[in-house]
């Protein structure tokens, strides 16, 4: 049972798929989970009954929790494995444990290969272009939080820099003291519905280079908020945004409108 879509993702991607008996509806998003049973998750859950009556062997769950609905679980005679990644290794590490969970370690390792190789094509990519693109990549916009530290890995792999310590509360004005040059929301929970207008409505930030020139752009929640291997379609769409031609700019910017903007150059 994964509670987790990291978990559920990395779960599919080597293999495994066939082990579960049950999923969140979140880990659709991420994974080819269709059919099997949905439940609550680590942040609301109607029943812990529904977990119960799978009868799942164990039961893989993540940070963000509610201390409540965790409890709950904690309470039944379930197996429970808490994950908790902060960096790209630790991501690797817990490719590594399900792996061995599910008796699919060569996958395991397959696939931290294959993330190893995609981020390293990125990276060399990035180094042709001998900038780096100063980044604030947020999470979540009431309160700002910014994205992940592995979000942070990310985005120096695509050739820029986080300009705020990454998986904290921020201000505005910590923000516009940084003076990002792109600005990149990846709420959680939103997919793509993150509102770029926002940004440009913060008074604080009216002269930041990322305002100014319009370069606010939308990356899908689930592409860099799950730590797994959404992240190397995460990686392409913000090197993508990161590296947007400056005569393509506009409120509406997308990864996919740099993308056509690339073809076109």
């Amino acid at each position: 049972m994964s509670l987790a879509p990291s978990a559920t993702s990395i779960l599919c991607a080597i293999g495994a798929r066939r082990l579960l008996v049950g999923v969140t509806k979140w880990c659709s998003d991420v994974a080819p989970v269709a059919g099997l049973v949905q439940v609550g998750d680590c942040w609301h859950m109607e029943s812990v009954a529904d977990i119960v009556a799978l009868r799942p062997t164990l039961v893989i769950g993540s940070v963000p929790y509610k201390q409540e609905t965790v409890g709950k679980l904690l309470e039944q005679r379930l197996n429970f494995l808490a994950m908790n990644p902060r960096t790209l290794e630790d991501v690797y590490a817990d490719i590594r444990l399900l792996g061995g969970i599910a008796g699919r370690a060569k996958a395991a390792e397959g696939l931290i290969r294959k993330m190893h190789s995609e981020f390293a094509a990125i990276k060399s990519t990035a180094k042709k272009l001998k900038q780096r693109v100063r980044v604030y990549c947020e999470a979540w916009p009431n309160p700002r939080i910014s994205s992940p530290p592995w979000v942070a890995e990310v985005v120096k792999i695509c050739g820029g820099e986080m300009v705020v310590p990454a998986g904290e509360k921020v201000g505005d004005e910590q923000v516009a003291e940084a003076m990002p040059e792109v600005i990149v929301l990846a709420w959680a929970a939103t997919g793509a519905k993150a509102d770029p207008e926002q940004a440009y409505r913060v008074e604080a930030w009216k002269d930041v280079p990322a305002i100014r020139q319009r370069r606010v752009f939308v990356v899908r929640d689930e592409l860099l908020n799950t730590p797994g291997p959404p992240l190397m379609e995460g990686a392409r769409e913000l090197f993508t945004a990161l590296h947007l031609h400056n005569g393509e700019r506009g409120k509406k910017n997308s990864p996919q409108r740099a993308q056509r903007a690339q073809r076109r150059g």
